[in-house]
């Protein structure tokens, strides 16, 4: 595979209202992502619910993806547990099945220290031969990938790119400086989106892709591609009600989720412990929304 480069949307997994993954929704989705623009796509990550799946459900997921993708974008699949063991028997599999790549953060709750860590995703890229993103958000798994750390996994065969979602805009430039010509950097945080990509990102991996993908694959084409950060200024402006309350509300696949809904593809509530926003938070996201959305179709079609 080429160079990945883009807006790859970090899929959510559609329920039933009984809390079972409706697969049919899920290829209906992922055909509306393609066809609004998007550049990639990546199941099984935090907003796709991986961690409330069975194995069962997991694979399911994956093939289905797959298969509505048919060639036409990557898949990156997300591919984490709590152990090494875990983590790579579903890399594996995902490779096996058909994956463009795999979407890998730490391991989470154990704590491992740096060296473990290391180790870690050591054994997992022994055992594909796909390109491995690596996933570093602490606040969800409870340990930091430092630059430091980031630069000696990029030395690893699979090791291309890594989705930063510390919220610290330092640290694209930093791993850029120490690991730049080995790795190359997606944004995951989506209030620091527009910052990364002038700092060298080059791209953008988000859950709100599921609700806004057209506005996300505009902003890209406009920071990165053109290089207009005018008019991407003009167009971040607008989104950031949304991303915000989706990000700093503490309930982001809840609003994404939400969001879908709002916007005219339902994919029914969260799989519990998770619950759906109260009505007067989704009439808050609808407003935010439907804001955004006014001017920038009037732009987008103009």
């Amino acid at each position: 595979m080429s160079s990945m480069r883009g807006v790859i949307a970090a899929m959510v997994t559609p329920m039933t209202a009984d809390e079972e993954i409706d697969l049919d929704k899920l290829g209906e989705i992922a055909d509306w992502l393609i066809a609004e623009g998007v550049h990639g796509l990546a199941p099984l990550g935090s907003t796709g619910e991986y961690y409330a799946l069975t194995p069962t459900e997991r694979k399911a997921v994956v093939k289905e993806t797959l298969d509505a993708a048919a060639g036409k974008v990557p898949v990156f699949v997300g591919a984490n547990a709590g152990s090494t063991r875990e983590v790579a028997e579903y890399a594996r599999q995902a490779e096996t099945l058909g994956a463009n790549g795999l979407l890998l953060a730490a391991p989470y709750y154990s704590l491992p220290t740096t060296e473990e860590l290391f180790e870690h995703f050591r054994v997992v890229d022994r055992a594909v031969s796909i390109p491995i993103m690596l996933y570093n958000y602490p606040g969800r798994t409870g340990v930091d990938m430092t630059p430091a750390l980031i630069e000696r996994l990029a030395e690893l065969e699979n090791v291309r790119y890594v989705k930063e979602s510390t919220g610290d805009i330092k640290r694209v430039s930093e791993i850029i400086r120490r690991a730049g010509d080995k790795i190359d950097v997606f944004c995951g945080c989506d209030t620091l989106a527009l910052e990364s990509m002038q700092q060298g990102a080059v791209g953008w991996v988000g859950g709100v892709v599921n609700v806004l993908p057209k506005e996300h694959v505009q902003l890209y084409e406009l920071a990165c591609e053109a290089e207009d950060f005018v008019a991407a200024k003009q167009l971040y402006d607008r989104m950031l009600p949304v991303l915000s309350m989706m990000e700093d509300d503490g309930k982001y696949t809840q609003f994404v989720k939400a969001g879908c809904a709002a916007v005219g593809h339902p994919i029914g509530p969260p799989r519990k412990p998770l619950l759906p926003p109260t009505a007067e938070e989704t009439q808050r996201l609808q407003c935010k929304i439907r804001v955004l959305k006014t001017p920038a179709e009037s732009a987008l079609s103009s």
